[in-house]
């Protein structure tokens, strides 16, 4: 097992002299003394997350098969590594090597899956869970994706996994995938550019390391990539890739490549 301790771009406390607001909240407000902010003439609270980085949350990931001491393929552990990026808060990333469990692995969650994060004092699996977790015990920044909208763009991974599987070119599996991908692009035309509107969601969040990894797969196994008639679908995927949040989470392609590698037969 390799740690990796993760600290926060930016620190949380304010100083006598010097007041520092985050950089999701410093684009679109103003701190003052008191502690509040103007925002559009009113005054408004702004609630600051304070956590020193000497108490990292810890999460367990997949390491890498192909790099030691990286991260590995996982879309589900970049997902809660995204939140915790978005949320800048600190974190010790725990690599577990998935073909040679460790022990202290297995006791701390049996089924051997990860992600895995400790939350109050306990280990909790299942990165729905563990990003719900997150919102609900750090709401600034917010990441709740508007109720209407949690379901788009839920069924492009299993379209994807059922056209790489696929070995049949007429089976009508491509097409599954495209029709789920037509329908996120009109939903991005309309409403983006992102999954709720100007900002990113939780729902974002999710999407974006499953659509790396239908870039990078579907690219090497099948010689296939997202069309450039989905203009706001390839926009998207752009500005996900593109975030530092991503760059910094995001397992090489190398590591994509032989994760998919035992679905190819």
């Amino acid at each position: 097992m390799t740690t990796v301790k993760i600290a926060p771009p930016l620190a949380y406390t304010l100083s006598s002299s010097t007041f520092k607001c985050l950089t999701t909240i410093q684009r679109s407000c103003s701190i003052l003394r008191n502690g509040r902010n103007k925002l559009g003439g009113r005054s408004r609270a702004v609630t600051i997350v304070s956590m020193s980085s000497s108490d990292p949350l810890q999460v367990c990931v997949k390491a890498s098969v192909i790099t030691p001491n990286k991260l590995g393929d996982c879309p589900f552990c970049q997902r809660v590594l995204l939140t915790l990026e978005e949320k800048h808060l600190p974190y010790d990333m725990k690599l577990v090597d998935l073909t040679n469990k460790p022990e202290w692995f297995t006791k701390i969650n049996p089924e051997g899956k990860v992600p895995v994060m400790k939350v109050d004092d306990k280990w909790v699996a299942d990165s729905d869970v563990i990003t719900k977790s997150l919102e609900e015990k750090y709401p600034n920044p917010p990441l709740t994706t508007p109720s209407d909208k949690s379901t788009i763009g839920s069924k492009i991974f299993p379209a994807f996994v059922g056209f790489l599987k696929s070995k049949d070119p007429n089976d009508g599996k491509e097409q599954e995938l495209l029709n789920e991908l037509n329908s996120f692009n009109d939903h991005l035309k309309e409403n983006g550019p992102f999954i709720g509107g100007k900002q990113v969601c939780a729902a974002d969040l999710s999407l974006g390391p499953k659509l790396y990894h239908i870039d990078i797969a579907l690219g090497h196994y099948k010689n296939w990539s997202v069309p450039e008639s989905l203009s706001y679908v390839k926009s998207y995927m752009k500005n996900i890739f593109s975030r530092d949040s991503f760059v910094k989470t995001a397992a090489s392609p190398e590591d994509v490549i032989a994760g998919w590698a035992k679905y190819m037969g």
